[in-house]
């Protein structure tokens, strides 16, 4: 719990970093909201290419970690479908008009656009997420710069900022942990894409628990293109919000099988990076649609759901075949050769003959990584331990929002963490989880 509220700790720290951002050059929106998930990009909490990644390792490069998605433009709802242009892109992908925005927000963002002159004589500012993500980290870079040359008693420390294709990832030491933040570039849009209006149409899993409302709240397009799409124009569909929501009406034992082969994925198929977590995420949905409500709310089925999950992705790669949950019509497997889907098949069919041995050997990885942990906080502790009486008042005020943020992640086990924060005060972050204010 102390690891869950040093993060959150963190978060109050990167969120005052973005409000920093948004006074160099006021491009940000002002009223921001920032989506926190826990896990990082690696772990599959959204749907982000692997390749462009750096290797973080449990218990070597960090402890806990975390995925920050920051606003860098907002649509809000216009009480209709959201229609993007997608003559461009592949299904789940889209190209950004910054047509659909007034004239200052085009001038703000007009550097980090694509200009295409058309035929009668218009120009179309197609918003870029390469460029938007190089602005982002020189302007973090920035920011850092400054923080450093004045660094504050009681902050955490900055150990590692780097660009990771689009995405910044940024490893700060709090006490004796190590946070890791995959923070990434979004649009945000209120409402929901017309490309996906025939999927609410269908009957779901979480039909009576949660309401439409809740589900269809929002979502996001990502930094990140399709097999064959131009990086520099194109975003993908993001759910990540939706998916927040859908996770309370998920089962424990569910919960808890996915975890498992979640973990046996990561080690078994790395290389090369044609599956990932975010696959499986898909795949347990479309078993929540598909399998009786009674057979996946069993207490003790962890492991029938365990073997199911693996059957499912071996069906997916030896048909080359996993739909979009949201986007059905998207395959996303679509991309895989021949070669890579039955090389990962074969890999799984090992796993599916001795499935506890595997299972053994990934629980052993991660208790190494613990142990790993723990004994550098043991050494850190003990070469860093204050006198008697330093640094007494910083202890007391973290120990009071410990404490604050303790009760907040004890009583809303699971939940997503929005940080609302204003620039002009940025002494003063707001937590909503999910639709309570603190």
């Amino acid at each position: 719990m102390r690891c869950r509220c040093q993060g959150l700790c963190c978060v109050e720290q990167i969120t005052w970093w973005a409000g920093m951002v948004q006074k160099l050059d006021q491009k940000l929106p002002v009223a921001n909201e920032y989506l926190l998930l826990s896990g990082g990009v690696r772990e599959g909490v959204v749907d982000m290419d692997l390749d462009d990644l750096n290797v973080y390792a449990r218990g070597t490069d960090f402890d806990l970690d975390f995925t920050l998605l920051v606003p860098a433009l907002k649509l809000h709802d216009r009480n209709q479908p959201v229609t993007l242009d997608m003559r461009h892109s592949a299904l789940c992908h889209s190209w950004l008009s910054l047509r659909l925005f007034d004239e200052g927000t085009i001038n703000k963002w007009k550097d980090c656009c694509n200009i295409v002159d058309h035929i009668n004589g218009a120009t179309n500012y197609f918003f870029s997420p390469t460029l938007v993500a190089d602005w982002f980290y020189e302007s973090i870079s920035v920011v850092l710069s400054e923080v450093q040359k004045k660094p504050q008693r009681g902050m955490p420390k900055v150990e590692k900022v780097e660009k990771n294709g689009t995405i910044i990832s940024v490893i700060l030491g709090v006490g004796s942990s190590r946070m890791l933040y995959d923070i990434v570039p979004v649009v945000s849009f209120k409402g929901w894409p017309a490309v996906a209006q025939s999927w609410l149409m269908e009957n779901h899993f979480w039909d009576g628990k949660i309401t439409e409302e809740e589900v269809i709240s929002g979502f996001y397009l990502l930094p990140a293109c399709s097999c064959k799409g131009r990086k520099e124009n194109e975003w993908r569909l993001s759910f990540a919000r939706s998916e927040v929501q859908l996770k309370k009406c998920i089962s424990s034992s569910l919960m808890q099988a996915y975890q498992a082969c979640k973990a046996l994925i990561i080690k078994l198929l790395s290389r090369p990076k044609a599956i990932s977590p975010y696959h499986l995420r898909s795949m347990m949905l479309w078993s929540c649609d598909r399998l009786p409500a009674n057979y996946l709310a069993q207490d003790d089925f962890s492991a029938h759901f365990l073997l199911g999950l693996i059957d499912d992705l071996q069906h997916c790669l030896v048909n080359k075949m996993c739909p979009n949950y949201f986007i059905p019509q998207c395959n996303m497997l679509e991309h895989l050769s021949d070669e890579t889907a039955m090389l990962h098949a074969r890999k799984l069919s090992s796993v599916r003959s001795d499935p506890a041995e595997h299972l053994r050997t990934a629980i052993e990885h991660a208790k190494a990584a613990n142990r790993l942990t723990l004994d550098l906080q043991r050494r850190g502790s003990a070469a860093s331990l204050p006198s008697p009486q330093s640094d007494l008042g910083d202890h007391q005020s973290d120990d009071r929002l410990a404490k604050k943020l303790q009760q907040l992640v004890t009583e809303n086990p699971g939940k997503s963490i929005s940080v609302f924060i204003n620039p002009d005060d940025v002494t003063r972050p707001h937590f909503r989880i999910d639709d309570k204010f603190f």
